[in-house]
């Protein structure tokens, strides 16, 4: 069986914070209410019986099975159950508050927000002054529990993934716990199913287990070679992950090599109409493509997803189409996700819609194309749209198709985090 050296590799403390149903708990706290004992779910619209919980208090979790991503008609009809709107606008207030606490312990920089509630703090330098890296784990802890009444768990590990897989794997149950790359082979590689490692998707788990890798044990004992040729740059990052190694510093992506841009919607209802599906195609093209610009890189593969209506049994596609140069102009990504839904789209209702670009490169690496001689000014107008958004907000600038029935950017446009303020 090979083996990896770990004395060479980085060997940090780093902490990984995460708030228990943070939705739920800063719920149940404004009601008054202890977190770990009351039964709440926040949804995204409590008048409509089809929409998402967002967040379930643990009890709920435990008792009724009701978990984030459950629909509103799902849950019980317990008079012990509070269903709530959210209100994200205080919620991301609170998680502002829990940063500002982290900074008590470490400096500015050693603190990297990963979401609204969960964060990596790095520790070296700060353990002279509070303590081994349990103690500041445990005195943060306490600090949260006292200041917000707000219930955390919080994972140790040497790099980021390790402190992230401790969390999900031992301290959500614990409360606090450390991995080392020690505790590798005890602790990880029985894991499994696959798609219970952080980074692996049920798609990536499907292709795995056809390879004969069912737990994470098996995935780090195969060919270093055969994963590459497989996945290409993922091959690796999934070799190294599951020998629990990452070099990624504080604050950078955790799974390199992987970075797209992407965005995924729920639709407010059901879309039987084609056409209706290519007006909120375009909006998501047009976020894509924000969200590539605004980090200054391009991509030249577009994956388009398209999820039908449980009412039709679900199901739906997932293809991608890679372009002969890296773009991010909007009208360049919905016309390949065009292509791709007329090659794949059967007459059925649409629910779901969710575009990705990856590829990815400097935004430099754009090539000029003799036939586009126009192509620099729509890249540039591209830019120019985002300084106007971002200046007068998301609604200054609208195209004509989010004014019409099927839009939903205008709506979008009212929400912070995509759900009520």
């Amino acid at each position: 069986m090979e083996t990896i050296n770990y004395s060479q590799l980085p060997n940090n403390k780093i902490l990984c914070v995460d708030m228990k149903s943070f939705y739920a708990s800063c719920a149940a706290v404004m009601m008054g209410q202890d977190p770990l004992t009351s039964y709440i779910a926040v949804v995204g619209d409590t008048e409509r019986q089809g929409s998402i919980v967002l967040a379930a208090s643990p009890k709920l979790k435990q008792e009724f099975n009701i978990k984030t991503g459950s629909r509103l008609f799902e849950i019980p009809n317990d008079p012990r159950i509070q269903i709530v709107n959210p209100k994200m606008a205080t919620y991301l207030r609170i998680s502002t508050e829990i940063t500002k606490l982290f900074h008590q312990f470490v400096p500015k920089e050693a603190i990297h927000t990963y979401s609204v509630d969960e964060s990596f703090l790095k520790l070296d330098g700060v353990e002279s002054i509070w303590g081994d890296a349990h103690t500041i784990a445990a005195k943060i802890k306490e600090a949260i529990e006292r200041e917000f009444q707000l219930p955390c768990a919080i994972g140790i590990g040497p790099n980021m993934l390790l402190s992230k897989l401790c969390l999900d794997l031992e301290a959500k149950k614990k409360g606090i716990a450390e991995w080392t790359y020690e505790d590798v082979k005890t602790k990880l590689w029985p894991l499994s199913p696959l798609k219970e490692m952080w980074g692996i998707g049920s798609q990536v788990q499907k292709t795995l287990n056809k390879m004969g890798i069912f737990n994470v044990g098996q995935l780090a004992n195969y060919p270093l070679e055969l994963l590459e040729k497989k996945f290409g740059v993922m091959g690796n990052q999934l070799y190294y992950h599951a020998w629990g190694i990452d070099l990624s510093e504080l604050g950078a992506p955790i799974i390199q090599g992987q970075i797209s841009f992407g965005k995924s919607q729920m639709l407010l209802r059901d879309y039987t109409d084609p056409t209706e599906v290519k007006h909120v195609l375009l909006e998501i093209c047009e976020e894509v493509a924000r969200r590539a610009r605004h980090h200054g890189k391009a991509g030249r593969t577009i994956s388009l997803g398209i999820g039908y209506s449980r009412d039709e049994l679900g199901g739906g596609f997932y293809r991608s189409k890679t372009m002969e140069g890296p773009t991010n102009i909007t009208m360049d990504l919905y016309e390949t996700c065009l292509q791709l839904f007329k090659e794949n789209y059967v007459n059925k209702t649409v629910r779901k819609i969710s575009v990705s670009l990856s590829n990815i490169v400097d935004d430099s690496e754009m090539q000029l194309n003799l036939f586009e001689l126009d192509r620099p000014k729509r890249r540039e107008l591209g830019y120019v749209m985002d300084r106007i958004r971002s200046k007068y907000g998301s609604d200054a600038l609208l195209r004509a198709v989010s004014y019409t029935n099927a839009g939903t950017a205008r709506h979008r446009s009212r929400l912070v985090g995509g759900h009520k303020a």
